[in-house]
């Protein structure tokens, strides 16, 4: 038999980067290895950069603007033929970041005259231990693929939930506590419920902060202060970490903490587990007939069943996003520990993290792609609500309760009474109104309650729709 393992190009070993590459592609530019080496140099560029603009290390003359432009145009240009040259240098100093700075030192020698400036190069990687250029990478990388690609995503399936919770604010639903029929809402409002719920772990995503430290092999700035001891190196270091758009942490070992790593993918977990809320309960919905996949019947739902329209979009999201969460859990727990002033845990761990977003974004996707092929049905969710009268129990045995707390006569033991009629067995709308008319209730009580439909028992559920304004 032929391995499989030998094919070229080489066949993926996973589903994102298989049948799934289409929807994860965007990550690609930001947490796949060739993205991590190209925010490297990045990192290194504007680390040369910084030390010759502000002349940290006296006698070193500043770049030009031309000389910057065009290292900066290194990180811009960097694709499949850099990731080649690396990795072919890093087969020599099975290093990466080391790979990093020779790859650089190379292109600083086609970029400025080295005949004049033989020791500028040995400002590239300057004080650095790997952990400073990888720290801030990661923090770079995330910060994109989060508000660029997942976030403008999640946005987007929760405005589209929204829409549609605002379009069906006064279809009336029956309700269903611990699965049994409660006490009516509108479709609108239980889709609000569930947007709402997805913006506030949103509102928290979008206000991570991405922290970055450089401070030297175990964050005292050793080798800083013994190479150029004059200089106020926690103030350019936090300089050089909020120029590059993160926050600083001025407190470290050799790793940066990784806290606020963890704080955002426990949030991105929350938001999974909260649309995977949703992803459940419009399955269910669609499995009570409340919603019609009639936009998905050009598809093949079944392979032996021809009527078949299965809710397999919000089954894949499911999928992904318990995949997703038992990844990002991991990261989260892990990633806030390490042993002494450092160990690699971390580094191996964070080589997950695209994978963990990825499996996120793959669920946005079906999810969205789910909600946008579903009808509403208003005549199944109007048929539920008619054969289940029992459900105005609740608003008479209240109205019972209000008037006997006034001390109207023969509203005693209203709960009780109401559940004789109704607990156990089906009435209809004519059972349920003559018994209101044998309450003796006060003439306006009987008829605001003789008109009541389980159709019309929804309370404020249309107006509590524009609470997610």
């Amino acid at each position: 038999m032929a391995s499989l393992a030998d094919a070229t190009p080489p066949f993926a070993l996973g589903a994102l980067d298989g049948r799934y590459r289409p929807v994860v592609a965007p990550l690609v530019d930001h947490l796949s290895e060739p993205a991590l080496n190209r925010a490297r140099v990045h990192v290194e560029v504007e680390w040369l950069v910084f030390l010759t603009r502000h002349h940290v290390v006296p006698g070193v003359r500043e770049l030009t603007a031309g000389e910057q432009a065009a290292l900066r145009q290194v990180v811009s240009d960097f694709g499949a033929a850099e990731v080649a040259e690396l990795a072919e240098i890093e087969r020599v100093t099975q290093h990466d970041v080391k790979a990093v700075e020779y790859f650089l030192k190379r292109r600083l020698g086609q970029v400025a005259p080295m005949e004049q400036d033989q020791g500028l190069a040995e400002l590239i990687h300057f004080c650095c231990t790997s952990e400073d250029v990888n720290n801030l990478s990661y923090a770079l990388m995330v910060k994109g693929a989060v508000t660029q690609v997942w976030l403008p995503r999640a946005e987007a399936l929760v405005e589209a939930l929204a829409t549609m919770a605002t379009d069906l604010r006064e279809v009336p639903m029956l309700a269903h506590t611990h699965g049994q029929p409660a006490t009516p809402t509108t479709m609108g409002k239980e889709l609000a419920v569930l947007a709402s719920h997805l913006r506030r772990q949103l509102r928290r995503v979008a206000a991570a902060e991405y922290l970055g430290k450089l401070n030297g092999a175990t964050g005292t700035y050793g080798a800083h202060l013994a190479a150029v001891p004059d200089a106020d190196w926690p103030a350019l270091s936090r300089e050089f970490v909020e120029g590059l758009g993160l926050t600083w942490n001025p407190l470290t070992t050799q790793i940066e903490s990784h806290d606020w790593q963890a704080e955002l993918y426990a949030d991105i977990a929350r938001f999974n587990r909260v649309l995977h809320n949703l992803c459940t309960d419009l399955w269910s919905y669609i499995s009570m007939g409340y919603f019609a996949q009639v936009r998905g019947q050009g598809t093949v739902g079944s392979s032996t069943m021809p009527h078949k329209v299965n809710p397999i979009r919000f089954e894949n999201a499911e999928a992904n996003l318990e995949v997703s969460n038992a990844l990002l859990d991991v990261l989260a727990s892990t990633l806030v520990t390490s042993r002494l002033q450092r160990d690699l845990t971390d580094s191996s761990t964070q080589r997950n993290i695209g994978t963990a977003i990825g499996h996120s974004l793959l669920a946005l996707d079906n999810a969205a792609r789910g909600l946008a092929g579903l009808d509403p049905v208003p005549a199944a969710m109007a048929a539920d609500l008619d054969a289940n009268w029992e459900v105005l129990a609740e608003p008479v045995q209240s109205a019972m309760r209000a008037l006997a707390a006034q001390g109207v006569p023969g509203m005693d033991s209203p709960y009780e009474r109401l559940k004789e009629l109704t607990r156990g067995r089906r009435i209809t709308g004519d059972d349920l109104r003559d018994f209101i008319a044998g309450l003796g209730l006060p003439d306006d009580v009987a008829k605001r309650l003789a008109e009541l439909t389980p159709a019309t028992y929804v309370g404020l559920a249309p107006q509590l729709v524009d609470q997610l304004a």
